[in-house]
């Protein structure tokens, strides 16, 4: 089989900022840790819009080989009162001492480990309503108790 080119490009289209509170474990179970990270605030700016975090909720499952598999959603609201539904689903992977770093809170480069996610959106308002129709993969990076993430939307 023959992948070749993509049938699509990338757009860059948002920044994400999500500033991370404390982590929650439900403890280590036969497969890995299942853990709740804590959502202190964000915003969101690109594509004509800045927004803020209304809500937000991260969920993560940190696996027996170290991988962490992330499944986040948030809710923004624009100064006009706009709101916008963002769901973001991924992994972040990487050597045993970059991701203790990275624990640590240390800054670490973003090429040092993978950290990508698939992100997806809804909104009821008008102005926003081609949102509904994206689809769009991030790059994240941790930058002390934030999680930035490069968005592109897929076309």
């Amino acid at each position: 089989m023959s992948v070749g080119a993509p049938p699509f490009s990338l757009t860059p289209l948002l920044e994400l900022v999500i500033e991370l509170g404390p982590l929650h474990s439900l403890g280590a179970g036969a497969a890995g840790e299942r853990r709740f990270a804590e959502i202190k605030g964000g915003h969101i700016s690109g594509a004509g819009i800045t927004a803020t975090l209304d809500y937000g909720r991260d969920d993560q499952f940190l696996r027996a080989d170290g991988t962490l598999e992330i499944d986040a959603t948030y809710m923004f609201r624009t100064a006009s009162g706009a709101r916008l539904k963002v769901v973001n689903q991924g992994m972040r992977h990487g050597p045993p001492d970059v991701l203790a770093r990275l624990g640590a809170g240390e800054a670490v480069p973003r090429d040092s480990y993978f950290f990508a996610t698939t992100i997806r959106f809804e909104t009821s308002d008008a102005d926003l309503d081609h949102f509904n129709r994206v689809i769009a993969v991030a790059q994240a990076s941790r930058r002390g108790g934030e999680v930035i993430f490069d968005i592109w939307q897929i076309g």
